[in-house]
């Protein structure tokens, strides 16, 4: 027998994938969401030097002052550090470099003091002054390694100013932002699957117990079930309500199975034994005859009558069998209104032909319809009255009533013989099963359940020590029963 592998809680299992699924999601999650804040971040803080360079170039340009005009603002002398950058601490965050160039481009003097070289690098990476000043939004240029967004102002003179913002402390910020968000990202992918882990290992238990069920099924162990969860999601529950039906389907089937092969076994062995009586029987007096041990005429002639009566009850043994094989193999009986008062009535008739002496009492006065196979329901009868002449002594009283009630019609056959116990009451329709060893096959009230069953009807049985024995059929009423 193949036994389950149990459950695996490698990278490759249902768990595992999960896991990595979450992660994944949650991974594509802050990565996208981390791209779209720095790209936010770097737009708004772009926009804020943009705009204080556009305010700044707007203020010049309007004002409509000439280069000379500016050199003579006493405002402009306090800031020699300030228009040469290139004279501070180097390791200082650069700051807006402000500078003049002509009509062509060349770098021009301020406040009588010479273009410095940061001064002259912008002049060259701005190239044509007017083009600047023209565009509405400043330029990226780079001055000695760093990032910068530069403008240009047109003077009342036709020289310009140009004015260059850095954006290093702007690329220094999104940096910073990136790292903390792929840190704090980071955390909670960890967080995270930890989180997923724990949660569906309570998810799965379920299935792992269906796992574990269904390998201890495949041991042997068919009374197994899957147990109910707190933590089952409504799938999971209907699975292994679903997984217990069947489980309880297949027990029973195997359970059917076993008790049909144990009751075939005994069945086999019991006809086995009730043929081999009459075989033996007949085999005895034909090795007389054979033997020439028969030579009276009276002999004979019991032998004869012995062998007749040995051959009648086998071929009626048989017949019995073929009825019961054929209630097996669920025949298609031949339904129509049959007036079951007339059949109890007719029973009845029978008995006190065939014992006079037998106090008989019936209870079928009118017409009972019924929608039922006529035949199978006269050997119905047939076995019940043939049963109390058989197990009862002669002068023992017998009743036959026939009733409707509650939409059933019930037929009892009842008498006042010595009855059976509990134990013999309950094998009373297993096949061959005679009580005290009784006479007759022990297969009457068998047949009896059986044509019973094909129509759709129950046998019961009201019986006890001293008391008699009660059979009462019921049966559907015609006016119940639909045409087949």
């Amino acid at each position: 027998m193949k036994i389950l592998p149990r459950c695996r809680h490698g990278i490759h299992s249902l768990r595992g994938k999960l896991t990595l699924a979450n992660v994944a999601l949650l991974a594509i999650g802050i990565v996208a969401a981390t791209a779209v804040s720095v790209m936010g971040m770097r737009y708004y803080l772009l926009d804020q030097i943009d705009t204080e360079l556009i305010k700044t170039r707007d203020s010049l340009a309007g004002a409509q002052l000439t280069l000379r005009q500016i050199d003579s603002l006493s405002a402009m002398s306090f800031v020699r550090d300030r228009l040469v950058p290139e004279d501070r601490d180097k390791d200082r965050t650069p700051e807006t470099v402000f500078g003049a160039v002509d009509s062509r481009g060349t770098p021009v003097a301020i406040l009588g003091f010479a273009p410095t070289g940061l001064q002259r690098t912008l002049a060259k990476a701005v190239g044509d002054p007017r083009a600047l000043a023209d565009d509405s939004e400043p330029h990226d240029v780079t001055l000695e390694g760093s990032e910068y967004r530069a403008t240009a102002a047109r003077l009342a003179d036709g020289s310009y100013a140009l004015m260059a913002a850095p954006t290093a402390v702007l690329h220094q910020g999104v940096a910073k932002a990136v790292k903390l968000d792929l840190a704090i990202g980071t955390l909670l992918l960890a967080l995270l699957a930890c989180l997923t882990r724990f949660s569906v290992r309570r998810r799965m238990r379920p299935l792992e117990d269906m796992v574990e069920t269904s390998s201890a099924i495949a041991e042997g162990d068919l009374t197994r079930r899957v147990p109910s969860s707190r933590e089952a999601t409504l799938e999971v529950e209907q699975l292994r309500v679903a997984l217990n039906s069947m489980l309880h389907q297949v027990e029973s089937a195997y359970r059917t199975r076993e008790r049909s092969a144990a009751q075939l076994r005994s069945f086999v062995a019991d006809a086995s034994h009730e043929l081999r009586t009459p075989l033996s029987a007949i085999r005895g007096y034909l090795q007389l005859y054979d033997k020439g041990m028969l030579s009276d005429p009276d002999e004979r002639k019991r032998a004869w009558t012995r062998v007749l009566a040995e051959t009648d009850r086998m071929g009626r043994l048989v017949d019995e069998l073929l009825t019961l094989a054929r209630l097996d193999q669920q025949p298609e009986l031949r339904f129509r209104n049959v007036d079951l008062s007339r059949l109890v009535r007719d029973a009845a008739e029978d008995l006190r032909v065939q014992q006079p002496e037998r106090p008989v009492e019936v209870a079928a006065e009118g017409s009972l319809l019924v929608r039922a196979d006529e035949s199978g329901l006269r050997q119905v009868l047939g076995n019940l009255v043939g049963n109390v002449r058989t197990h009862t002594p002669a002068d023992v009283p017998v009743r036959l009533g026939v009733e409707r009630e509650d939409g059933v019609v019930r037929v009892c056959v009842a008498d006042e013989g010595p009855g059976l116990g509990e134990e013999d009451a309950a094998r009373v329709f297993d096949r061959f099963f005679r009580a005290g060893g009784g006479a007759g096959s022990g297969l009457g009230l068998a047949i009896v359940q059986g044509v019973v069953r094909a129509h759709g009807g129950e046998v019961t049985v009201r019986t006890a020590p001293g008391e008699g024995l009660a059979v009462t059929v019921t049966l559907r009423d015609a006016r119940q029963v639909p045409d087949p």
